[in-house]
């Protein structure tokens, strides 16, 4: 008698685990939630070019994987039917946020401009421009660990780029 009590209460134990794990999973996917860096691109982008002054940069390859991620076929050569993303050379300034005392620089903002163009056949180039800022630390005394900390930094400002190239893309409605 016992033993029947214990396998019933599992069972609808299970069933009531069963039940709410359904109702997350149709909550979650009903308020539109999407995985991070997976974007829905406009059928008129599911195939397109992508070209650069900088071919081998680490922007145009993460753009590149982020297309790729996302099922986008990248052309090898340009064709006047499909639409063509142009990234322009992109651009690190610097501007000094404060000083030590003997006057080095102690801390930095790092300011990333993107240019990119989305060009479609026969029509108006569509233009975008961005800017991503980080504020960088400086310390003399550390100059080779802090010259990596740039670096990582750097690189971490394009993946953000990238998926920002991403982002306005998906909104792209035509």
């Amino acid at each position: 008698m016992y033993w029947h009590k214990a396998s019933s209460f599992l069972k609808t134990w299970q069933l009531n685990k069963l039940f709410m794990l359904l109702c997350l999973t149709s909550l979650v996917a009903s308020c539109g939630f999407q995985l991070r860096g997976d974007y829905l691109l406009d059928d008129d982008l599911q195939t397109l070019y992508v070209s650069s002054n900088d071919v081998h940069g680490e922007l145009t390859r993460l753009v590149k994987q982020h297309l790729a991620r996302n099922q986008v076929n990248v052309l090898k050569q340009k064709n006047i039917e499909n639409p063509e993303l142009r990234i322009m050379p992109d651009k690190l300034d610097r501007r000094t946020l404060s000083v030590f005392q003997n006057g080095q620089v102690a801390e930095y903002e790092l300011i990333y401009a993107v240019h990119y163009q989305l060009r479609f056949n026969n029509e108006e180039t569509l233009d975008f421009r961005f800017e991503l800022n980080r504020d960088y630390q400086d310390d003399p005394n550390l100059a080779l660990a802090k010259s990596r900390e740039l670096s990582l930094l750097l690189s971490e400002m394009r993946k953000s780029a990238a998926d920002k190239i991403l982002r306005d893309m998906a909104r792209i409605q035509r």
